[in-house]
Formats: structure tokens, C-alpha cells, sequence
């Protein structure tokens, strides 16, 4: 693992550089899988800013799959365990225990503090929920014709990447939701689905350690961190 600048870091988790699947984070706690080297967590908490809390959801290490959040509240799978849903409440944000067919919740939810993007097929009682406990408008919708949303980009208050073939109807759908600038790009040396490289909030980029430095490059002014 090397620090690259004091905001973007080139990182695995267990040789693994698929980060996004088992990290999610906001501005002030990072959720990440359990077992990490207390170098991994270290780095993590160094890039981020962030407190750093290892939880299992469904006895699974896939985390960033299974939880969404933002800097009012956090979205994850009902089948929680009661050990890592008390972690979850401990930081004080409003909980969803997500109860839909769709309950992926870090796969089919796009979120940061404007807005959320949520997959199509997500039902409108669901939906609902996801506003009240996020509190920000949530529209559904599908990038580079993906309904895994969550997967198929990355956004924070400052900036967003995407899928490469996203269409300009939905380009043009996440800039007026997040209030942000969309640019398209890869992780992990030409992998399309960039949220499952990534973790970022504003402070930093966790980023997969795969990653080219052209598709660095990208990332760090997509993400509003170059100079």
C-alpha cells in the first residue's frame, strides 16, 4: 500500500483492491468489513478523516454492498446482526433497515448530502423511507443503463465519477440531484463499475491499488481534490 498524496490513497483490503464492496463512509465514520490489518484501518482513517468501525451484515465482509450512507443517515439490509446494527446506531444518525426485494443497499442506492439515486425498480413506500432517513430528495434511475447505481458510481458533496457509457440523460440526471459535476472514468486498471474501487467522501479517496495513474488522474479531479 503506498500513500500517494495526503487525500488519495492507493489501498487494498487483504490483497483484494475491490475496496468499495467492503468499505462504505461519510465525513466522519467509515464502516468496513472485519479482519483488516490495524495498518489498513490506520490508512484508512489517515485518508478519510474519519473514525474507522468494523461491522458484519449477513455474516458477510461485503459491507460497501450491503450499507449506504450519508452525513444524516445510513441505509443496510435488514438482516443485520444486533451486534453491528448497535456500531451502526452509535453514531447517531437515523437508521433504515431496508426490507424491499432490492435491499442491497450499497449496490442500489447513489447517495451524498443533496440527493439520491436509487435503482428503478425500488418500490415508491421504500422509496419513501429512504427519503426521511437520508433527508434528501430521492429519484430513481440507472447509469450506463445500470440499476445498480451504487456500484456504477461514486459521488460526495464535491464531485462524482462514473461508468464510462453513461448517456447525457443520465449524466444530466446526477449533476441536477447532487449538485455536483459528473465525469466519467475506470478503477482498477479499465473496470467500468467505479464504486467498486473507490471509497470517498471529502476529505479523501480510499482507491483500488490496480488503478492506473492516468485513471488516478481522473479520480482526483472528478472528486474535486486537484490543484
Amino acid at each position: 500500500m503506498t500513500l500517494e498524496t495526503p487525500q488519495l490513497s492507493l489501498i487494498d483490503f487483504n490483497e483484494n483492491p475491490n475496496v468499495g464492496i467492503y468499505c462504505r463512509a461519510n465525513n466522519t465514520v467509515a464502516f468496513v468489513q472485519r479482519g483488516l490489518t490495524k495498518k489498513t484501518k490506520q490508512l484508512v482513517a489517515t485518508t478519510l478523516a474519519v473514525k474507522v468501525v468494523d461491522v458484519s451484515i449477513c455474516d458477510a465482509t461485503i459491507i460497501g454492498s450491503l450499507l449506504a450512507l450519508n452525513s444524516t443517515g445510513i441505509i443496510v439490509t435488514e438482516s443485520i446482526d444486533s451486534v453491528s446494527h448497535k456500531k451502526l446506531k452509535d453514531q447517531g444518525l437515523h437508521i433504515l433497515l431496508l426490507k424491499d426485494v432490492i435491499n442491497a443497499a450499497g449496490n442500489d442506492i447513489l447517495v451524498n448530502d443533496h440527493g439520491a439515486l436509487v435503482h428503478p425498480d425500488m418500490k415508491s413506500p421504500t422509496i419513501k423511507k429512504i427519503q426521511d432517513t437520508l433527508g434528501v430528495p430521492v429519484e430513481r434511475g440507472s447509469i450506463a443503463g445500470q440499476g445498480t447505481v451504487g456500484m456504477a458510481a461514486v459521488v460526495t458533496n464535491k464531485g462524482c465519477l462514473c461508468h464510462p457509457k453513461i448517456d447525457h440523460a443520465e449524466q444530466k440526471q446526477l449533476e441536477s440531484l447532487f449538485k455536483v459535476k459528473a465525469m466519467i472514468g475506470t478503477v482498477n486498471h479499465g473496470f467500468p463499475m467505479i464504486g467498486s474501487g473507490l471509497v470517498a467522501n471529502d476529505h479523501g479517496v480510499l482507491i483500488g491499488k490496480f488503478t492506473t495513474g492516468i485513471e488516478m488522474g481522473r479520480i482526483d479531479e472528478a472528486l474535486g481534490f486537484l490543484q
